[in-house]
């Protein structure tokens, strides 16, 4: 029997793994969110009852509710943990189809959306993993997995001029180096520290783009068609999740993937 973390699940690939993972009626699946209720209405109204998923509030910028969530999961395992997925994330519509130099005149909306990014997805990150590491410690796996980004790439954003999306990009690259870091204080205890891609996943986020939106896309979808001629669009967060699984649960630190930054594929290829 394994116990999983997953941030983020009221949604997209959150809710998928969190589908994925519960499929197993031997693993004890935690969910972290910031509304409860609603995923818990979301759970049962999909999935059913499945008493192996625990639905917990907490955001992942608020250290005190992470904290507490780490005092029920340690009440239900006996302390322990197999698997932590940091999932949750953000990404804002400001920049998400804009290059950094488009904001040379908003100097307020670019500092707010570099600290938004930042803020949720390494800062709040690297305080989830800090809190939960003792109980990663004492659990049989000792995985922890955080879903990136190619879009963090350097050599993909310099080749192929990837210039939107600049702000998340930079906290996911925050992210990666965190995890490195991790893996460079935890590997002699066993433990895994991966940084995974998803892929380029229709989790349903831009389905009402305004024509900006639609432009900065057209021209994004044209930039990974040149990097990868068989990219026919996104996949589907199923597939996502089942390749992401199947690359950690393969992985460890005898092997050498502690610290590491793979795609979905296990390696360098982003789409």
């Amino acid at each position: 029997m394994a116990s999983y973390l997953v941030t983020g699940v009221s949604r997209g690939l959150g809710f998928e793994f969190l589908k994925q993972l519960s499929d197993d009626a031997d693993n004890t699946v935690f969910g972290l969110v910031r509304d409860k209720a609603a995923t818990d209405t979301k759970v049962k109204s999909q999935l059913g009852e499945r008493p192996n998923v625990h639905i917990l509030a907490a955001d992942i910028t608020n250290y005190d509710a992470i904290k507490k969530s780490v005092d029920y999961v340690a009440e239900v395992t006996g302390g322990k943990l197999d698997y932590i997925i940091a999932n949750a994330a953000f990404q804002s519509e400001v920049s998400a189809f804009a290059g950094i130099g488009d904001f040379v005149d908003k100097p307020d909306i670019l500092e707010k959306d570099l600290f938004d990014n930042f803020n949720i997805n390494a800062v709040g990150n690297i305080h989830l993993i800090n809190l939960y590491l003792p109980l990663i410690l004492r659990g049989s796996a000792k995985k922890v997995i955080a879903i990136s980004t190619g879009m963090a790439d350097l050599d993909l954003i310099t080749k192929f001029n990837i210039a939107n999306g600049a702000p998340y990009a930079i906290s996911k690259a925050a992210l990666n180096t965190a995890i490195g870091k991790f893996s460079a204080q935890y590997s002699d205890q066993g433990v895994l520290f991966m940084s995974i891609s998803p892929g380029f996943v229709n989790t349903g986020a831009w389905d009402n783009p305004t024509e900006e939106m639609k432009q900065g896309a057209a021209i994004m979808g044209a930039k990974f068609a040149k990097y990868a001629p068989h990219f026919k669009g996104p996949i589907t967060p199923t597939e996502s999740v089942s390749h992401v699984m199947a690359v950690f649960k393969k992985a460890s630190v005898e092997n050498g993937d502690g610290g590491s930054f793979v795609s979905h594929f296990g390696n360098k290829q982003w789409l």
